[in-house]
């Protein structure tokens, strides 16, 4: 069994959005246990420590400083006199992460309660959170396409679902994602009567380059650094032409492409 290896601090801060506090907290913990540390390290854990708190409350955050190996040490950067408040935003990015074995349960629940197999194609975050690429929250399972007669109908299932694992069953459209993406699904798992497939990394990817909203630029932020850019420029070139033939995709696209990696959208030679 492979173990988790604890997230740097520095990493975890300026990886992407979302920040989850339990891993904020074992990332302070390694961090403070480091000798002569500097200023903005110190600072940092400080900040983090306050983000913490003000999102656990106090009675929580006290009880996991008594727990902590690096108690002493985190108290004593605490207790430290700093000019100003250094990272502002963490507080803010703070929310707990969804887990894939809360996800893996969904599928198998769901799975249990079907009359006859089916298939369903996954996309959005959760695609990316079972595929290992990012760790984020998400309440959205989205299905590609149609979700399934024999589970949309299924009212008082789902509605039970939603409210034991904190997930709503949608859908989203094929017309959003690269043309050829069915063809380069990843199975996932069978859960019973239900069998699961991911869309592609680089499907992913480029179907949220063409969005407009702030949480899909984040996924790309996070997801860049992870590809091959070389393969992603192919892709985009090969399977994106029926986007880039609406002008105001391409300029989503365009604008996208520039913050992530600071350079002209692609073009054929």
């Amino acid at each position: 069994m492979m173990v988790a290896k604890n997230p740097d601090l520095w990493r975890l801060v300026f990886r992407g959005p979302d920040i989850d506090p339990h891993d904020l907290a074992r990332a302070v913990e390694d961090l403070a246990e480091t000798s002569n540390l500097d200023y903005r390290s110190r600072l940092l854990i400080r900040d983090s420590v306050d983000a913490l708190r003000d999102y656990w409350t106090a009675p929580r955050l006290e009880d996991w400083l008594d727990k902590s190996r690096a108690k002493v040490a985190i108290q004593t950067i605490c207790h430290e006199e700093f000019d100003k408040i250094g990272f502002r935003s963490i507080r803010k990015r703070l929310m707990d992460k969804t887990q894939p074995e809360s996800i893996r349960q969904y599928f198998e629940q769901l799975g249990q309660s079907l009359p006859k197999k089916l298939h369903i194609d996954i996309a959005g975050a959760v695609s990316l959170i079972l595929s290992g690429y990012v760790e984020r929250s998400t309440s959205d399972i989205d299905v590609v396409g149609e979700v399934p007669l024999e589970i949309r109908t299924q009212h008082k299932l789902l509605d039970d679902l939603e409210k034991l694992h904190g997930l709503h069953l949608g859908h989203v459209q094929t017309h959003y994602f690269p043309k050829g993406w069915s063809e380069r699904v990843h199975a996932f798992g069978i859960f019973w009567r239900l069998e699961v497939s991911l869309v592609d990394v680089y499907d992913a990817f480029l179907s949220k380059l063409f969005s407009a909203r702030t949480k899909d630029l984040g996924d790309l932020k996070v997801l860049a650094p992870q590809l091959d850019k070389a393969v992603l420029v192919e892709r985009f070139l090969t399977t994106c032409p029926d986007f880039l033939a609406v002008a105001r995709l391409k300029e989503l696209a365009a604008n996208n492409w520039r913050i992530i990696y600071g350079e002209d959208l692609p073009s054929a030679a």
